[in-house]
């Protein structure tokens, strides 16, 4: 993304996505991830809870930043040159958890939402299409 179309926040967030994936995630956990050693990469998961770095765009009383959605592309973008896999697990927040915030009752987000962002719950997505596209 071109940093003139950022926000001074966003520019600071894409530095500090940066810095988190050239000094917390390793060419060995990389290694590992490729020779299919490590399944779930969870390590990654609580690394970015740590930094605070999940679920970018939601609200702060579930762990997020409040951020727009241009911020959460942004991260994504620097993510993304540590692979696909991992790049996965980092907007699977903005996938599942749209639909939790969204839609969600306050006792749903409290119980899901919040430990989710928190890298303390695993989610996944599963959806169809018959002859749609996503019926992989």
């Amino acid at each position: 993304m071109y940093d003139f179309l950022l926000t001074p926040e966003e520019q600071e967030l894409k530095k500090e996505v940066r810095q988190f994936v050239r000094e917390e995630i390793s060419s060995d956990f990389l290694r590992k991830m490729d020779n299919d050693d490590i399944t779930y990469p969870r390590e990654f998961v609580e690394k970015l809870a740590a930094k605070g770095l999940r679920g970018i765009r939601f609200p702060k009383k579930y762990g997020g930043r409040e951020m727009s959605w241009v911020a959460d592309v942004t991260a994504t973008e620097e993510i993304g040159c540590l692979g696909m896999a991992l790049g996965c697990a980092f907007v699977m927040p903005s996938i599942v958890g749209e639909a939790l915030n969204m839609f969600g009752t306050e006792e749903q987000k409290q119980k899901y939402l919040k430990p989710y962002i928190e890298g303390k719950l695993v989610a996944a997505e599963a959806l169809t299409e018959p002859r749609g596209g996503s019926d992989f």
